[in-house]
């Protein structure tokens, strides 16, 4: 079956639309990747979705605005991968949405929510369209994250050692073989938010910032009191903690929080804005830091071996290098080097959640997510042609093989 795989993650920056054609092969789900193309939000949407983010408030209209804009955006993205990957015979869709609030609760995830409205996929398309992943693991008690887990647990099975795979997008989160998975904390949140601020980007390119600056002990040993890193397993994260309010707390008396509050004003974008008392080169390389530190804290607690990381953080050659000397003696690499391009990993994953649902196959292991049982995941938005059919009573698949 030829699939796409639709993702757009808490950076909110593009919808990553990967193609492949997946089979089961025995115990085997076999996938041989067909490429991927990126679609960006148009700035209006993307400002749109910011101004609603927590902690800012919002409206229902914005809420019903925003569905029908972002599912807009995702059929596009579609219609392009199918054009371009699956030479316009894709059979299925497979959407992750827009995550604008995951409600936690003392540790316990109540509810979550996806924007992204699948009926214009189907519309666009023809095809089928599954989406809404998320919430039936959490009404099975789950987490509803990291959902790439079980992507994950079958693609390392029978590597040797203890090997984990890590995504650095917005959020950092890992898998590792026993089934532990949870999200680690920031990646990029948290960069991105002090880099927009101040220099009206989205990121920090290559790490530049951040190789410029020194890490300021005082902040990161602040940072690094965060509650969050000391909870257990299984636990998930966002924007609704690590959001642009977060470090103008975490700067008080260390740099002026007016200044922070103050929009950006450089006229050089390069140029590195003053903090207060800190330089934001060094913010930024604090920041990449706490990434780097708290990743290694949450790889050393599985007794990791060797980290396959993929996700946008892979490009950010300081972060990278910084891992590298937080985990000495642990294997670090990405994804490509096992046959999975590192920023189209969790659009493949999406894709293989689908193409489980479509087949009546479990999506989750309750090891991951804390749920009760495995489950079905999302609902199904039928084609042109009504609802697929597909065979039923299949044996859930051990292992994914590249190929």
């Amino acid at each position: 079956m030829r699939v796409i795989g639709l993702m757009s993650g808490t950076s909110y920056d593009a919808i990553d639309a990967a193609a492949a054609d997946l089979r089961l092969d025995g115990d085997s789900l076999v996938l041989r990747p067909l490429g991927m193309v990126g679609e960006t939000y148009d700035a209006e949407v993307r400002e749109a979705l910011a101004a609603a983010l927590p902690p800012a408030a919002t409206t229902l209209a914005e809420v019903c605005r925003l569905d029908t804009l972002i599912g807009q955006a995702f059929a596009a993205a579609a219609l392009r991968a199918d054009r371009e990957l699956c030479g316009g015979r894709a059979e299925l869709v497979a959407s992750h949405g827009q995550t604008v609030y995951h409600w936690t609760d003392g540790g316990q995830v109540r509810g979550t929510l996806q924007i992204g409205q699948p009926a214009w996929i189907a519309e666009a398309t023809g095809l089928p369209v599954v989406a809404d992943l998320r919430p039936r693991d959490i009404a099975a008690g789950g987490q509803g994250a990291p959902l790439v887990s079980l992507f994950d647990l079958l693609w390392l099975r029978g590597r040797p050692g203890t090997p984990v795979a890590l995504n650095l997008g917005g959020i950092a989160n890992l898998t590792a073989p026993d089934g532990t998975a949870f999200d680690t904390g920031p990646a990029g949140a948290l960069v991105d938010a002090a880099v927009h601020h101040f220099t009206g980007r989205a990121y920090d390119t290559d790490g530049a910032l951040a190789a410029r600056g020194r890490v300021h002990e005082p902040l990161l040993r602040r940072l690094l009191d965060e509650p969050y890193y000391a909870l257990p397993a299984p636990k998930t994260t966002g924007k609704e903690l690590f959001h642009r309010d977060y470090l103008p707390a975490a700067l008080a008396g260390l740099a002026d929080p007016a200044v922070l509050a103050a929009p950006a004003t450089a006229a050089d974008p390069a140029a590195p804005a003053d903090t207060g008392t800190l330089a934001l080169q060094d913010v930024i390389a604090t920041l990449t830091r706490l990434t780097a530190r708290t990743v290694a804290d949450a790889v050393r607690s599985v007794r990791a071996t060797e980290v396959i990381a993929s996700g946008g953080g892979t490009r950010n050659p300081v972060l990278m290098a910084m891992l590298a000397e937080e985990l000495p003696g642990v294997a670090l690499h990405t994804s490509d080097a096992l046959g999975l391009p590192s920023a189209a990993k969790e659009a493949y994953a999406f894709a293989v959640l689908g193409f489980l649902t479509l087949h009546g196959l479990a999506g989750t292991d309750p090891r991951s997510t804390g749920a009760r049982h495995p489950s079905v995941l999302g609902s199904v938005t039928p084609g042109r042609d009504g609802p697929p059919r597909v065979p039923r009573g299949l044996k859930q698949p051990v292992r994914l093989v590249i190929g």
